[in-house]
């Protein structure tokens, strides 16, 4: 089964940027939708944003024009651009499959503080 790990996380003033990737050990050319999930404590984990193998991207109300989702399906990879960040985007941020079908990884923590 194909692997992932996420990394960029940071502890990040409000305003600021981040950029996540997530790189899978496998091809990920046959898997339609990817996402970023993230989950603060207490909550349940839920997608951030979603990209189909179509350069189709969905978002979620609260990061709408301020994240952009990419991938590379040659590079085997997806990223995550965060611009203009909040306290309430604080969270550990996830890559899977939409539904999500591969093994979770470890994530990676964003913090938004100032």
């Amino acid at each position: 089964q194909v692997q992932l790990v996420e990394s960029g996380g940071d502890l990040v003033q409000p305003g600021g940027s981040l950029k996540l990737a997530c790189t899978f050990s496998g091809s990920i050319r046959d898997i339609y939708v990817l996402a970023w999930y993230h989950q603060a404590p207490g909550k349940e984990r839920a997608v951030v944003a979603r990209r189909t193998s179509c350069t189709m991207a969905n978002y979620a109300d609260s990061v709408e024009g301020r994240f952009t989702i990419s991938r590379d399906n040659a590079k085997n990879t997806m990223d995550l651009e965060m611009n203009d960040l909040k306290p309430e985007d604080t969270s550990v941020y996830y890559c899977n499959s939409v539904p999500s079908r591969l093994k979770w990884g470890q994530g990676t923590q964003v913090t938004v503080s100032s």
